[in-house]
């Protein structure tokens, strides 16, 4: 049992009122790993320039059960460079260099594409096909995919295509609206449904996330309060990794995943993803242990537990 995770390694500087960061590891790959390796063995597959840093590479050998795939080409590693606004809501990209991320070409191993679980992080919607492709046939028993509005924009039939094959799509909440070309999310989640996924995930940033379903079901998960962000880059693929982390553990032990599944797993993903924002890069979730998860899980349990009676105004007490 293990999960194939195909996307980008970077390195990040980051500008926020809390600090910076110069070069530091990142990109959609990188957090994944880190954040999906506390529940199961992770195969990353990525591509980095001859610059990469030997920390770095040292360190997600020691989250990774295989780089055998992670290339080390002639040239410059992917580079990305942001600022964010007070409220750390709004970023600002300075610049973006994607040296030999540009020509990237995953190929998989035989047993990479074996993995129960393979999630195709935030790249070109003709590359997660590819990696679908090489997949095929291996046994894979979820597959999901990230995306984002520059594929919208402008790779619109493409990513229509891989969606179609996917099982399970995260998205952030305007840009499930952007794809659809709708204001009301319900719309736009129908529309995406509709073209295959079982599960839709609608990432809301720190509002939290929503769980919905092919069959209908909804399900809401408040983010989980933290009292400082100090880098809230990379959340949302650390939010994928404690998501399918923790359904890869029930794949494991066997069980056909079943809502509930899916709705603990969206718990697990916020918390995951507060735990990236507390620190620059991966620094906190480096440190991170099972504990750690367990405690805020239980907290999340007591924060959201609420008594299904209800009265309104004169009328007797009910249970929904």
């Amino acid at each position: 049992m293990s999960i194939t995770v195909v996307g980008s390694v970077a390195l990040d500087t980051v500008y926020t009122p809390f600090g910076q960061a110069q070069d530091a590891l990142g990109g959609s790959a990188s957090y994944f790993a880190t954040a999906a390796s506390l529940y199961d063995d992770v195969n990353l597959v990525g591509v980095v320039g001859e610059d990469f840093p030997q920390e770095h590479l040292s360190f997600l050998r020691t989250r990774s059960a295989g780089l055998g795939s992670l290339q080390v080409a002639p040239g410059k590693t992917f580079r990305w460079g942001g600022r964010y606004a007070p409220d750390m809501n709004t970023r600002e990209t300075l610049y973006t260099e994607l040296g030999v991320f540009a020509e990237f070409q995953p190929s998989l191993p035989v047993a990479y594409g074996r993995a129960e679980v393979v999630f195709l992080a935030n790249i070109h919607p003709a590359l997660q096909l590819d990696v679908l492709q090489q997949t095929e046939g291996g046994g894979a028993k979820l597959r999901a995919l990230d995306t984002m509005n520059l594929w919208i924009e402008t790779t619109h039939d493409a990513l229509t295509e891989v969606l179609r094959k996917v099982d399970v799509v995260m998205i952030a909440e305007e840009e499930a609206r952007q794809y659809a070309d709708t204001p009301n999310l319900r719309t736009a989640a129908r529309t995406i449904l509709e073209l295959g996924p079982k599960i839709l995930v609608i990432k809301q940033g720190p509002y939290g996330s929503l769980l919905m379903g092919a069959d209908g079901s909804y399900f809401v998960a408040p983010s989980y309060p933290i009292e400082e962000v100090r880098d809230p880059t990379g959340a949302g693929d650390a939010f994928a990794g404690g998501f399918l982390g923790y359904l890869a553990t029930r794949l494991r032990s066997g069980h056909e995943l079943a809502p509930a599944d899916y709705q603990r797993g969206l718990v697990h993903g916020n918390i995951l993803g507060s735990f990236a924002c507390e620190d620059f890069s991966v620094g906190k979730l480096k440190e991170v242990t099972a504990a750690d998860i367990a405690g805020r899980y239980q907290k999340c349990v007591s924060f959201t537990h609420f008594e299904a009676a209800w009265s309104a105004g004169k009328s007797t007490a009910a249970t929904a």
